[in-house]
């Protein structure tokens, strides 16, 4: 199929891709805020309050783990958006001249893709940390220096990162809607 030929299918269709476009970027941009703000932050701050207390460092680590298991959901959303977007780009032949959407792939391109590319590694890959709890043993039935660097390394990126994402994510979806430019 030649890309003329999905530009006219996918022109059929602009506004279920739209749809599909919002829907996953919403989903990605919101999937894992409330995780965040009722699980990991409040056992993070009590861990921080008690950093030697056994029990809070079970909790924080049990939390870390299932945010990286929960945080495939926005994984799987971000391609999608991405996917969506370029058929957008093909239906709507916006270009350069549209300065919101220069402003929109700015943020996507510049912000969103290498925070989700540290994102992916830090939850699938190589900073996972239940991958590291098996593959790393540590003497003590806790976690070993790699484990806890992973802990360390992950809670400090979504610190950074979360006030990033949200003010970005907004004003991506302030751009997309109103095209204020």
């Amino acid at each position: 199929m030649s890309i003329e030929a999905l530009t006219q299918w996918l022109a059929g269709h602009y506004l279920q891709v739209k749809f599909i476009h919002m829907s996953f970027a919403t989903l990605w941009l919101w999937s894992t805020s409330v995780a965040y703000l009722n699980y990991l932050v409040p056992v993070f701050r009590a861990w921080q309050a008690n950093p030697d207390d056994i029990n809070h460092i079970k909790k924080r680590n049990w939390v870390m783990e299932r945010f990286d298991e929960g945080v495939i959901l926005e994984h799987i959303a971000f391609p999608a958006v991405l996917i969506s977007g370029l058929s957008l780009l093909l239906i709507t032949g916006w270009g350069p001249q549209s300065y919101w959407l220069v402003m929109k792939l700015t943020i996507v391109v510049l912000v969103f893709l290498p925070i989700e590319f540290c994102d992916y590694w830090l939850s699938h890959f190589g900073g996972n940390k239940a991958k590291i709890r098996r593959t790393t043993p540590s003497g003590d039935g806790l976690a070993s220096a790699r484990y806890e660097q992973a802990i360390h390394l992950h809670w400090w990126f979504l610190i950074v990162t979360t006030p990033v994402i949200a003010i970005g994510g907004m004003t991506v979806l302030y751009l997309a809607i109103t095209k204020p430019m």
